[in-house]
């Protein structure tokens, strides 16, 4: 009964979170698609540098030389494989300007925006198994953390159509690739309700990886396409929309974190009246 419910949760959280950015992405800012990229690069470099990777190195057990080797790595290995072409991103899109003949921007983006895939479905395995051990922990908790991860999914999705829609992808299309991605998140909830203890010792290294292709996509590919828009007017919604990005994660990042440490606080309450002794501080970090 207690997988149905962690399949139901991971399940319906994805499907949640990709109709409410798909909705977003096409009916409230396609007209502002290169303003668009602005944002995405706030919500992907917060995703990285706020969420991912500060959970990957505060987890107990996880050793840091190690999860810098590997972020280090990963970064490199992005840019090999797009330098020996076995990803080609072209974040143009159809109408641009570029002068190239029809549906050339769409041929060429035929395996762009593969690295924001991987690193999205890498986040999302990750979420699924919190939410199996959440879930393992106290159904309730595990209802209020699906509930979160659907709450920062939104914009973190939104990201990921704007940078798939400006690669020149079919709007069907990648709304496909984008629910795919995002039922990961089922695969990470059975995993982690399976082999939960295993599945735990990988997720920081997993996280690490999903933070490196968030920071290569943004940094190499959607920071340069900025640039091509110079003028002082362009500069302005670019840094506000970057910002906006940044808060807006940032906001709820510190929700989930201060939810996480209000549930702590409240289970080592209780442990410690079981036994008859006083609870220690939580502290924030």
């Amino acid at each position: 009964m207690l997988l149905l419910w962690i399949l139901l949760a991971t399940v319906a959280g994805g499907l949640i979170a990709v109709s409410i950015a798909s909705w977003l992405a096409y009916r409230v800012f396609s007209k502002y698609l290169h303003h668009m990229v602005s944002l995405s690069v706030g919500v992907l470099l917060s995703v990285a540098l706020l969420h991912l990777l500060p959970e990957a190195f505060e987890s107990a057990g996880a050793d840091m030389h190690v999860l810098f080797g590997l972020m280090l790595a990963g970064l490199l290995g992005f840019f090999v494989l797009e330098k020996i072409a076995l990803l080609r991103h072209s974040h143009h899109h159809e109408g641009d300007g570029h002068h190239h003949h029809k549906g050339h921007d769409r041929h060429e983006a035929g395996r762009g925006g593969v690295l924001i895939l991987i690193g999205s479905s890498l986040h999302n395995l990750c979420d699924g198994v919190l939410v199996a051990a959440a879930f393992l922990a106290d159904p309730l908790l595990g209802l209020l953390t699906a509930a979160s991860i659907i709450v920062h999914e939104v914009p973190h999705k939104l990201g990921d159509f704007v940078v798939l829609l400006n690669a020149g992808l079919a709007r069907r299309r990648a709304f496909v690739l984008i629910l795919f991605s995002s039922l990961c998140t089922a695969l990470g909830g059975l995993a982690g309700y399976f082999v939960l203890q295993q599945a735990q010792d990988l997720v920081p290294y997993v996280l690490v990886i999903a933070a490196s292709s968030f920071l290569y996509i943004s940094v190499a590919d959607l920071i340069p396409q900025m640039h091509e828009r110079g003028s002082l007017a362009d500069a302005v919604p670019q840094l506000l929309l970057v910002g906006a990005g940044v808060i807006v994660i940032y906001g709820v990042t510190s929700f989930m974190h201060h939810g996480h440490l209000h549930d702590h606080a409240h289970g080592a309450a209780h442990d410690h009246a079981e036994h008859g002794t006083a609870a220690p501080a939580i502290h924030s970090h």
